[in-house]
């Protein structure tokens, strides 16, 4: 039963932690913008939150609890990406780096608008992702109250 429960909400810790670890690259990049020699990095998102939840229990097809369903308590929210430490992935994130669209004098590869554009999208993304968050929750305790709590 907690596992069909919490199972609700790995995805989208998986993907929280995803995009909390993107913004931090991203504004690595911005503060470097001025730096010479830097070489601004990312990492391809979806492929990291496929590989992230690989490993999570699929719900199954047709809504009926699965055959290996019991009662212990699975795996800790977001455990395999937060082994690294206290809000750290592991270093398996796999960074990459941004092709620069023009060059540069001092071989700074940071493209302001690039960044700032990437920056705001995963912002309103991580954003989606609290809300979703949000509505499970409260979609479940709204399940949980008895019928005479209104």
């Amino acid at each position: 039963m907690i596992n069909r429960l919490t199972g609700q909400l790995d995805f989208q810790a998986q993907a929280l932690a995803l995009r909390s670890e993107r913004q931090r690259v991203i504004a690595s990049n911005i503060a470097n913008a001025d730096t010479p020699g830097y070489v601004a990095r990312d990492f391809n998102f979806s492929q990291a939150l496929r590989d992230a939840t690989a490993s999570l229990p699929r719900p199954p097809a047709s809504g009926a609890a699965s055959p290996t369903a019991s009662n212990d308590l699975g795996a800790p929210i977001a455990g395999p990406l937060l082994d690294g430490g206290f809000g750290r992935l592991k270093p398996t994130t796999d960074l990459r780096y941004a092709t620069p669209a023009q060059t540069n004098l001092d071989s700074n590869t940071v493209d302001m608008d690039r960044e700032r554009a990437a920056f705001a999208d995963n912002a309103l993304k991580f954003e989606a992702s609290l809300r979703f968050i949000n509505g499970s929750v409260r979609t479940m305790t709204d399940a949980m109250k008895s019928p005479n709590q209104g």
